[in-house]
């Protein structure tokens, strides 16, 4: 885990300038500019010509670093190589062929693929393992929810942990949740985070400001956590190999490292460069 560990991504559409300006000032840890569905068919050349006059200009190091959904390759063209581009999202990857194509375009530029259908979610360790540049993984729910016929929230979570065990497999970051629709259902954006965390993920896009804080916190460890970590670090410390808490807790070489990395996020500051 890094010393800094984005966990809040908002959406901006790529045809509106002044929102993007204001994302950048939202406090996210990272700014995700859409030229795909945030954006109507009739806009999307003038969205990408906005992306690329926002990115031509190296990043202020007080701004958060900018990734761009892209649709298609001529996007990809347009943007590779910008001094302000962090990274590439890539909707409705299906195979692993598709990442190599992109990442020939964009020589070292950061990918993180988007799986958003059966197909995608079957291939979900060949494309999570198909190229250095990929960096990390992601779902695109709503898309993938209409491929599956999925009614309940629940039908999903296959799907989910197939994701947060594919990037592992691949060495990448654990995925980070895809967007929650409703932006005024704080609470249950809070409980779906709750889950998320439950399964592996580890922050999560968002579309609307308001919904950040509540990510930050839902996937920031909570005192409780982290006084437990410390307790069990502090007796790794004294004692090696397997032993037994006072309390009772068993802890081995895997807990003492789920500890220090729940320590590591703690201590990572909420944004950076």
């Amino acid at each position: 885990m890094t010393a800094e560990t984005p966990l809040t991504w908002l959406y901006v559409p790529g045809d509106r300038p002044d929102v993007v300006r204001k994302a950048r000032d939202s406090g996210a840890d990272r700014v995700i500019v859409d030229l795909e569905d945030a954006v109507a068919p009739d806009r999307k050349e003038y969205a990408r010509s906005a992306a690329v006059e926002l990115l031509s200009d190296p990043a202020s190091p007080t701004a958060p670093p900018v990734h761009v959904r892209v649709n298609d390759e001529t996007d990809v063209l347009a943007l590779a190589g910008l001094p302000g581009l962090a990274g590439l999202r890539l909707p409705k990857i299906t195979h692993a062929a598709s990442v190599h194509h992109i990442a020939a375009l964009a020589p070292g530029v950061a990918l993180c693929p988007l799986l958003e259908s059966a197909l995608g979610i079957e291939h979900a360790y060949s494309v999570a393992s198909a190229h250095p540049q990929v960096r990390s993984l992601a779902l695109g729910e709503a898309d993938l929810r209409a491929d599956l016929g999925v009614r309940e929230d629940a039908g999903l979570d296959w799907s989910r942990s197939r994701v947060v065990v594919a990037a592992r497999a691949a060495g990448l970051a654990p995925p980070i949740q895809s967007v929650f629709p409703d932006v005024r259902d704080l609470d249950g954006l809070w409980a779906s985070c709750a889950h998320g965390r439950a399964l592996g993920f580890l922050g999560r896009a968002a579309i609307h400001p308001r919904q950040l804080p509540v990510i930050e916190r839902a996937f920031r460890p909570t005192p409780q956590e982290v006084e437990a970590a410390q307790e069990i670090v502090e007796a790794a410390r004294v004692e090696a190999g397997a032993l037994a808490l006072p309390d009772g807790r068993f802890v081995d070489a895997a807990v003492v490292a789920q500890a220090h990395r729940t320590l590591a996020l703690a201590e990572s500051s909420p944004s950076g460069d």
